[in-house]
Protein backbone atom coordinates (compact mmCIF):
# COMPACT_ATOMS: atom_id res chain seq x y z
CA UNK A 1 0.00 0.00 0.00
CA UNK A 2 1.40 3.43 -0.68
CA UNK A 3 0.25 6.78 -1.59
CA UNK A 4 1.11 7.02 -5.49
CA UNK A 5 2.43 10.37 -7.25
CA UNK A 6 2.21 9.91 -11.40
CA UNK A 7 4.09 12.89 -12.54
CA UNK A 8 4.68 14.91 -16.13
CA UNK A 9 5.90 18.24 -17.45
CA UNK A 10 5.89 19.74 -20.45
CA UNK A 11 8.12 22.87 -21.77
CA UNK A 12 6.70 25.51 -23.62
CA UNK A 13 7.58 29.32 -24.55
CA UNK A 14 7.13 31.33 -21.61
CA UNK A 15 4.59 33.68 -23.02
CA UNK A 16 2.00 30.96 -23.24
CA UNK A 17 2.03 30.48 -20.29
CA UNK A 18 1.69 34.66 -18.97
CA UNK A 19 -1.09 34.92 -21.14
CA UNK A 20 -4.76 34.64 -18.98
CA UNK A 21 -6.62 33.48 -22.15
CA UNK A 22 -3.80 31.23 -23.46
CA UNK A 23 -3.69 29.42 -19.51
CA UNK A 24 -7.20 29.05 -19.21
CA UNK A 25 -6.92 27.24 -23.02
CA UNK A 26 -4.35 25.15 -21.62
CA UNK A 27 -6.09 23.90 -18.66
CA UNK A 28 -9.13 23.09 -20.02
CA UNK A 29 -7.22 21.31 -23.04
CA UNK A 30 -5.37 19.19 -19.96
CA UNK A 31 -8.78 18.29 -18.40
CA UNK A 32 -10.36 16.93 -21.38
CA UNK A 33 -7.52 14.59 -21.55
CA UNK A 34 -6.89 13.57 -18.05
CA UNK A 35 -11.15 13.03 -18.03
CA UNK A 36 -10.05 10.02 -20.21
CA UNK A 37 -8.62 8.12 -17.30
CA UNK A 38 -10.17 10.15 -14.48
CA UNK A 39 -13.84 10.11 -15.17
CA UNK A 40 -15.64 13.05 -13.35
CA UNK A 41 -12.63 15.41 -12.81
CA UNK A 42 -13.45 18.52 -11.53
CA UNK A 43 -11.61 22.11 -10.73
CA UNK A 44 -11.74 22.73 -7.32
CA UNK A 45 -9.43 25.40 -6.71
CA UNK A 46 -7.05 27.45 -8.81
CA UNK A 47 -5.01 31.03 -7.77
CA UNK A 48 -1.93 32.99 -9.04
CA UNK A 49 1.55 32.42 -7.65
CA UNK A 50 4.49 34.29 -7.45
CA UNK A 51 6.19 32.55 -10.01
CA UNK A 52 2.81 31.22 -12.29
CA UNK A 53 -0.53 29.42 -11.58
CA UNK A 54 -2.07 26.88 -9.60
CA UNK A 55 -4.70 24.88 -10.46
CA UNK A 56 -6.33 21.89 -8.58
CA UNK A 57 -8.65 19.70 -9.66
CA UNK A 58 -10.30 16.20 -7.73
CA UNK A 59 -11.67 12.79 -9.13
CA UNK A 60 -13.97 10.58 -7.47
CA UNK A 61 -11.69 7.66 -5.32
CA UNK A 62 -10.03 10.50 -3.98
CA UNK A 63 -7.99 11.69 -6.68
CA UNK A 64 -6.13 15.18 -6.37
CA UNK A 65 -4.54 16.59 -10.04
CA UNK A 66 -2.77 19.73 -9.31
CA UNK A 67 -1.73 21.59 -12.68
CA UNK A 68 1.06 24.00 -12.25
CA UNK A 69 2.30 26.75 -14.39
CA UNK A 70 5.76 28.25 -14.03
CA UNK A 71 6.11 31.73 -15.63
CA UNK A 72 9.58 30.23 -16.95
CA UNK A 73 7.67 27.87 -19.42
CA UNK A 74 7.05 24.98 -17.78
CA UNK A 75 3.59 22.94 -16.62
CA UNK A 76 4.17 20.09 -14.69
CA UNK A 77 0.87 17.77 -14.17
CA UNK A 78 1.01 15.72 -10.60
CA UNK A 79 -1.81 13.01 -9.99
CA UNK A 80 -1.36 11.77 -6.16
CA UNK A 81 -4.08 9.19 -5.17
CA UNK A 82 -4.14 6.31 -2.26
CA UNK A 83 -3.09 2.77 -3.65
CA UNK A 84 -4.01 -0.61 -1.71
CA UNK A 85 -1.94 -3.81 -2.65
CA UNK A 86 -4.74 -5.28 -4.34
CA UNK A 87 -6.03 -2.16 -6.09
CA UNK A 88 -5.36 -1.57 -10.07
CA UNK A 89 -3.56 1.56 -10.86
CA UNK A 90 -5.52 4.75 -11.75
CA UNK A 91 -3.39 5.13 -15.24
CA UNK A 92 -1.26 1.86 -16.73
CA UNK A 93 2.60 2.95 -17.58
CA UNK A 94 1.08 2.63 -21.47
CA UNK A 95 -1.83 5.16 -20.37
CA UNK A 96 0.98 7.96 -18.64
CA UNK A 97 2.92 7.51 -22.40
CA UNK A 98 -0.25 7.90 -24.46
CA UNK A 99 -1.38 11.18 -21.96
CA UNK A 100 1.86 12.44 -22.27
CA UNK A 101 2.26 12.29 -26.00
CA UNK A 102 -1.20 13.53 -27.27
CA UNK A 103 -0.95 16.47 -24.44
CA UNK A 104 2.75 17.05 -25.86
CA UNK A 105 1.29 17.41 -29.36
CA UNK A 106 -1.84 19.42 -28.47
CA UNK A 107 0.32 21.44 -26.33
CA UNK A 108 2.89 22.01 -29.29
CA UNK A 109 5.37 21.60 -26.07
CA UNK A 110 9.07 21.58 -27.21
CA UNK A 111 9.67 18.69 -24.95
CA UNK A 112 7.60 16.48 -22.07
CA UNK A 113 8.64 13.66 -19.94
CA UNK A 114 6.69 10.99 -17.66
CA UNK A 115 7.74 9.24 -14.41
CA UNK A 116 6.32 5.69 -13.34
CA UNK A 117 4.03 6.01 -9.88
CA UNK A 118 6.73 7.56 -7.09
CA UNK A 119 5.33 5.18 -4.19
CA UNK A 120 5.56 7.13 -1.00
CA UNK A 121 4.74 5.74 2.50
CA UNK A 122 4.53 2.21 1.46
CA UNK A 123 5.67 -0.85 4.10
CA UNK A 124 8.52 -1.66 2.19
CA UNK A 125 10.49 1.30 0.87
CA UNK A 126 11.72 0.65 -2.63
CA UNK A 127 14.09 3.90 -3.06
CA UNK A 128 17.52 4.39 -1.57
CA UNK A 129 20.18 7.02 -3.10
CA UNK A 130 23.83 6.38 -4.83
CA UNK A 131 27.18 7.99 -3.36
CA UNK A 132 25.73 11.49 -4.90
CA UNK A 133 22.92 11.31 -3.58
CA UNK A 134 20.44 11.17 -7.07
CA UNK A 135 17.54 8.40 -6.19
CA UNK A 136 17.85 4.69 -7.35
CA UNK A 137 14.26 2.51 -7.81
CA UNK A 138 15.25 -1.26 -6.65
CA UNK A 139 13.06 -4.03 -7.33
CA UNK A 140 12.42 -4.54 -3.98
CA UNK A 141 9.46 -6.97 -2.60
CA UNK A 142 9.99 -7.60 0.79
CA UNK A 143 11.39 -6.57 4.34
CA UNK A 144 12.93 -9.83 6.08
CA UNK A 145 14.76 -8.05 9.04
CA UNK A 146 14.10 -4.33 10.18
CA UNK A 147 15.58 -3.13 13.72
CA UNK A 148 17.44 -0.46 14.58
CA UNK A 149 20.38 -1.13 16.78
CA UNK A 150 22.25 1.39 19.14
CA UNK A 151 24.25 2.17 16.62
CA UNK A 152 22.21 2.32 12.98
CA UNK A 153 19.14 1.45 11.32
CA UNK A 154 19.45 -2.55 10.33
CA UNK A 155 17.41 -3.66 6.98
CA UNK A 156 17.52 -6.64 5.13
CA UNK A 157 15.55 -6.88 2.12
CA UNK A 158 15.09 -8.84 -0.80
CA UNK A 159 15.46 -7.54 -4.21
CA UNK A 160 14.71 -9.63 -7.49
CA UNK A 161 16.91 -9.69 -9.54
CA UNK A 162 20.24 -8.64 -6.71
CA UNK A 163 18.80 -11.60 -4.16
CA UNK A 164 18.89 -10.42 -0.21
CA UNK A 165 20.11 -6.74 0.77
CA UNK A 166 22.14 -5.14 4.16
CA UNK A 167 20.66 -1.40 4.18
CA UNK A 168 21.52 0.51 6.53
CA UNK A 169 20.42 3.66 7.27
CA UNK A 170 18.74 3.71 4.36
CA UNK A 171 21.94 3.16 2.29
CA UNK A 172 22.77 0.18 0.58
CA UNK A 173 25.67 -1.49 1.95
CA UNK A 174 26.15 -5.66 0.39
CA UNK A 175 23.63 -7.44 -1.97
CA UNK A 176 24.24 -11.40 -2.46
CA UNK A 177 24.81 -10.29 -6.44
CA UNK A 178 27.76 -8.31 -5.18
CA UNK A 179 30.74 -10.99 -5.02
CA UNK A 180 32.80 -7.78 -7.27
CA UNK A 181 32.60 -6.08 -4.48
CA UNK A 182 34.45 -7.75 -2.00
CA UNK A 183 37.08 -8.98 -4.34
CA UNK A 184 37.83 -6.10 -5.33
CA UNK A 185 38.26 -4.92 -2.42
CA UNK A 186 40.65 -7.28 -1.01
CA UNK A 187 42.26 -7.60 -4.59
CA UNK A 188 41.73 -11.14 -5.39
CA UNK A 189 44.68 -12.80 -7.28
CA UNK A 190 46.82 -9.53 -7.18
CA UNK A 191 47.45 -9.92 -3.11
CA UNK A 192 49.02 -12.91 -1.40
CA UNK A 193 46.80 -13.58 2.09
CA UNK A 194 48.68 -17.02 2.34
CA UNK A 195 50.09 -16.98 5.80
CA UNK A 196 49.80 -13.21 6.37
CA UNK A 197 48.35 -12.13 9.51
CA UNK A 198 45.25 -9.49 8.75
CA UNK A 199 42.68 -7.12 10.46
CA UNK A 200 39.70 -6.33 9.18
CA UNK A 201 37.99 -3.31 10.84
CA UNK A 202 34.05 -3.20 10.57
CA UNK A 203 33.24 -6.34 7.93
CA UNK A 204 30.37 -7.17 10.04
CA UNK A 205 28.27 -8.74 7.04
CA UNK A 206 31.22 -11.61 7.24
CA UNK A 207 31.47 -11.56 3.40
CA UNK A 208 35.11 -10.07 3.30
CA UNK A 209 36.40 -12.69 6.31
CA UNK A 210 34.09 -15.35 4.23
CA UNK A 211 36.47 -14.71 1.19
CA UNK A 212 39.65 -14.36 2.62
CA UNK A 213 39.36 -17.07 4.53
CA UNK A 214 39.90 -19.03 1.13
CA UNK A 215 43.05 -17.63 0.49
CA UNK A 216 44.58 -19.71 3.87
CA UNK A 217 45.89 -16.64 5.98
CA UNK A 218 47.48 -17.13 8.87
CA UNK A 219 45.08 -15.62 11.20
CA UNK A 220 42.21 -12.79 10.45
CA UNK A 221 41.00 -10.89 13.57
CA UNK A 222 37.69 -8.97 12.94
CA UNK A 223 36.74 -6.27 15.02
CA UNK A 224 32.93 -5.42 14.47
CA UNK A 225 30.93 -2.71 16.77
CA UNK A 226 27.37 -4.33 16.23
CA UNK A 227 26.33 -7.14 17.18
CA UNK A 228 23.02 -6.90 15.81
CA UNK A 229 24.01 -6.62 12.29
CA UNK A 230 25.93 -9.62 12.32
CA UNK A 231 23.08 -11.72 13.41
CA UNK A 232 20.78 -10.65 10.86
CA UNK A 233 23.52 -11.42 8.21
CA UNK A 234 24.17 -14.16 9.46
CA UNK A 235 20.33 -15.73 9.24
CA UNK A 236 19.56 -13.83 5.82
CA UNK A 237 22.80 -13.55 4.64
CA UNK A 238 24.87 -16.34 4.67
CA UNK A 239 25.38 -16.91 0.96
CA UNK A 240 28.06 -14.13 1.17
CA UNK A 241 29.69 -14.97 4.56
CA UNK A 242 28.75 -18.64 5.52
CA UNK A 243 28.89 -20.23 8.42
CA UNK A 244 31.99 -17.47 9.90
CA UNK A 245 29.19 -15.37 11.84
CA UNK A 246 27.57 -18.21 13.44
CA UNK A 247 31.20 -19.99 14.42
CA UNK A 248 32.46 -16.37 15.41
CA UNK A 249 36.00 -18.59 16.31
CA UNK A 250 38.24 -21.21 14.38
CA UNK A 251 42.17 -21.98 14.16
CA UNK A 252 42.63 -19.21 11.58
CA UNK A 253 39.92 -16.56 12.62
CA UNK A 254 38.38 -14.34 15.47
CA UNK A 255 35.36 -12.06 15.78
CA UNK A 256 35.90 -9.49 18.39
CA UNK A 257 32.11 -7.49 19.14
CA UNK A 258 33.54 -4.06 20.09
CA UNK A 259 35.10 -0.96 19.34
CA UNK A 260 37.45 -1.10 16.53
CA UNK A 261 39.31 1.83 18.09
CA UNK A 262 39.51 0.09 21.43
CA UNK A 263 40.99 -2.68 19.95
CA UNK A 264 43.55 -0.90 17.75
CA UNK A 265 45.04 1.46 20.78
CA UNK A 266 45.40 -2.13 22.43
CA UNK A 267 47.50 -3.50 19.85
CA UNK A 268 49.67 -0.42 19.50
CA UNK A 269 50.56 -0.69 23.00
CA UNK A 270 50.98 -4.12 22.88
CA UNK A 271 53.14 -4.31 19.55
CA UNK A 272 50.67 -6.34 17.68
CA UNK A 273 51.31 -6.15 14.01
CA UNK A 274 49.53 -7.33 10.59
CA UNK A 275 50.24 -7.68 7.23
CA UNK A 276 46.99 -6.42 6.05
CA UNK A 277 44.93 -3.93 7.52
CA UNK A 278 41.14 -3.83 6.00
CA UNK A 279 38.99 -0.57 6.58
CA UNK A 280 35.53 -2.23 6.22
CA UNK A 281 33.68 0.97 7.82
CA UNK A 282 32.27 4.22 7.00
CA UNK A 283 32.51 5.40 3.31
CA UNK A 284 34.13 8.62 2.10
CA UNK A 285 31.52 11.55 3.12
CA UNK A 286 30.10 13.90 0.42
CA UNK A 287 31.03 17.37 2.38
CA UNK A 288 32.37 20.86 0.91
CA UNK A 289 35.69 20.33 3.02
CA UNK A 290 37.36 17.39 5.12
CA UNK A 291 35.76 18.56 8.54
CA UNK A 292 33.32 17.06 10.90
CA UNK A 293 32.54 13.95 12.90
CA UNK A 294 33.51 11.38 10.24
CA UNK A 295 36.39 13.11 8.48
CA UNK A 296 37.91 12.97 12.16
CA UNK A 297 37.23 9.01 12.55
CA UNK A 298 38.53 8.74 9.10
CA UNK A 299 41.84 10.12 10.10
CA UNK A 300 42.32 8.67 13.15
CA UNK A 301 41.56 5.01 11.47
CA UNK A 302 44.31 6.05 9.27
CA UNK A 303 46.82 6.70 11.59
CA UNK A 304 46.21 4.10 13.77
CA UNK A 305 45.95 1.46 10.90
CA UNK A 306 49.71 2.28 10.20
CA UNK A 307 50.78 1.90 13.92
CA UNK A 308 49.89 -1.90 13.62
CA UNK A 309 50.96 -2.70 9.87
CA UNK A 310 54.05 -4.20 9.38
CA UNK A 311 57.10 -2.05 7.40
CA UNK A 312 55.53 -3.75 4.14
CA UNK A 313 52.02 -3.97 5.20
CA UNK A 314 49.08 -2.46 3.20
CA UNK A 315 45.24 -0.42 4.31
CA UNK A 316 43.08 -1.59 1.92
CA UNK A 317 39.78 0.52 2.09
CA UNK A 318 36.81 1.24 -0.14
CA UNK A 319 36.25 5.00 -1.26
CA UNK A 320 33.11 6.17 -2.60
CA UNK A 321 31.39 6.07 -6.04
CA UNK A 322 33.14 7.70 -9.20
CA UNK A 323 30.78 10.11 -9.56
CA UNK A 324 32.14 11.75 -6.22
CA UNK A 325 35.66 12.97 -7.29
CA UNK A 326 35.54 15.80 -4.93
CA UNK A 327 34.86 13.65 -2.26
CA UNK A 328 38.03 11.10 -2.81
CA UNK A 329 40.41 14.16 -3.60
CA UNK A 330 39.85 15.19 -0.56
CA UNK A 331 40.56 11.52 0.96
CA UNK A 332 43.61 11.33 -1.14
CA UNK A 333 44.90 14.72 0.41
CA UNK A 334 44.40 13.26 4.09
CA UNK A 335 46.45 10.43 2.93
CA UNK A 336 49.18 12.64 1.69
CA UNK A 337 49.51 14.15 5.00
CA UNK A 338 50.04 10.57 6.71
CA UNK A 339 53.63 10.22 9.18
CA UNK A 340 55.53 8.10 7.32
CA UNK A 341 54.35 9.17 4.30
CA UNK A 342 52.69 6.62 2.08
CA UNK A 343 51.84 5.96 -1.59
CA UNK A 344 48.62 4.71 -2.54
CA UNK A 345 46.79 2.44 -5.29
CA UNK A 346 43.48 2.75 -6.62
CA UNK A 347 41.15 0.41 -8.39
CA UNK A 348 37.09 0.59 -9.57
CA UNK A 349 34.45 -2.23 -10.01
CA UNK A 350 30.88 -1.57 -10.90
CA UNK A 351 28.97 -2.72 -8.00
CA UNK A 352 25.48 -4.57 -9.10
CA UNK A 353 23.61 -3.35 -5.90
CA UNK A 354 25.11 0.39 -5.92
CA UNK A 355 24.30 0.50 -9.67
CA UNK A 356 27.32 2.73 -10.00
CA UNK A 357 31.53 2.32 -10.18
CA UNK A 358 33.03 2.05 -6.99
CA UNK A 359 36.62 2.86 -6.08
CA UNK A 360 38.84 0.85 -3.68
CA UNK A 361 41.84 1.96 -2.37
CA UNK A 362 45.47 0.02 -0.87
CA UNK A 363 47.81 2.39 0.84
CA UNK A 364 51.00 1.10 1.87
CA UNK A 365 54.62 3.38 3.20
CA UNK A 366 56.22 4.84 0.89
CA UNK A 367 59.62 3.57 1.36
CA UNK A 368 58.31 0.02 1.09
CA UNK A 369 56.71 0.97 -2.44
CA UNK A 370 60.15 2.19 -3.77
CA UNK A 371 61.72 -1.00 -2.50
CA UNK A 372 59.10 -2.70 -4.38
CA UNK A 373 58.11 -4.65 -1.37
Amino acid sequence: MSANSVLLDFSLEPSRIGDEVSRKDIVKLCKEHLEKYLPGLKISYDMLTEDGYLCILNAPGAVITTIRFFNQGLITINIEYYRAERDEAKLSFEQMKTLENNLRLKLEAKRSKHLPPIKRGSNVDVYLTSSDERVIEYDIDKVLYDKRSEFQKIQIVHSKSLGNMLVLDELQNIAEADLIYTETLMRRGIENYKDKEICILGGGDGALLYELLKEEPKFVVMLEIDELVMQACNKYMNSICGDVLERRKSDNYEIVVGDCMVYLNKYIKDGRKFDYVFGDLTDIPISDTPTGEIWDFIRTILESSFKVLKPTGKFMTHGNGVSCPESLEMYEEQLGKLTPKVAFTKCTAFVPSFMEEWVFYQVQDETAVAANV
